[in-house]
């Protein structure tokens, strides 16, 4: 899908920016559900020390909580939706790139849970604005629809529990169907347990962007 996305009013939109060292890249991190802006970004001293630190707030609430997409019910996306904030998040990571003054540095998402999920969405609907994800506990964002053009440029990692109920297997198993079918590169760990982030997780994701 071509275009940079929507455009947005960053003022307007609740965010952090840190710039890091400059030959680092910018992690872009994106909470889970009732997460916020500010306790994602402890993963970045874990991932890539002095790595850039760009921290948005979802936009959605739901029973108070915060999130990046509506749905329907627990594990029920609305599809259209989450298609339009990626949109979204994709037209404020152009206006952030150019706010920020970051040039040429790489930016990779790295999302827990429904931050995982809108950074896989919005890599695969606009890769020309965000082509790496490290997607923790993340699983396909589109249901049964597969709206994803090329994905060539993409590179996805996504890092999962084997008995998680919030995102299931059957459906990482068609992330990494319709990814790699796009185009896309797909690295995938799997461990025992459920929902959640694990050591195992991050050394994983660690060893992944050190090879980028």
């Amino acid at each position: 899908m071509s275009g940079a996305g929507t455009a947005v009013d960053l003022d307007g939109w609740p965010h952090l920016f840190e710039p890091g060292d400059a030959d680092a890249p910018v992690l872009l991190t994106l909470h889970g559900t009732g997460g916020n802006e500010r306790e994602i970004t402890a993963l970045v001293s874990h991932l890539w020390p002095g790595a850039g630190v760009l921290s948005p707030r979802g936009r959605v609430s739901e029973q108070e909580m915060t999130r990046w997409f509506r749905r329907r019910g627990e594990g029920v996306f609305d599809v259209d939706d989450v298609i339009v904030r990626a949109g979204e998040l994709a037209g404020f990571l152009a206006v952030a790139r150019e706010r920020y003054g970051l040039g040429d540095r790489r930016v990779i998402a790295a999302g827990f849970s429904n931050g995982a999920n809108i950074g896989l969405a919005t890599a695969l609907l606009h890769p020309e604005t965000l082509d790496r994800v490290v997607a923790f506990s993340g699983m396909y964002p589109f249901a049964d629809r597969d709206p994803v053009g090329d994905a060539s440029a993409v590179e996805l990692v996504l890092l999962n529990g084997a008995a998680d109920p919030m995102a299931p297997s059957s459906s990482v198993d068609r992330l990494v169907e319709v990814a790699q079918a796009h185009g896309a590169a797909v690295e995938r760990h799997v461990r025992p347990g459920g929902h959640g982030l694990a050591q195992s997780d991050v050394d994983a994701a660690r060893k992944w962007l050190a090879a980028r």
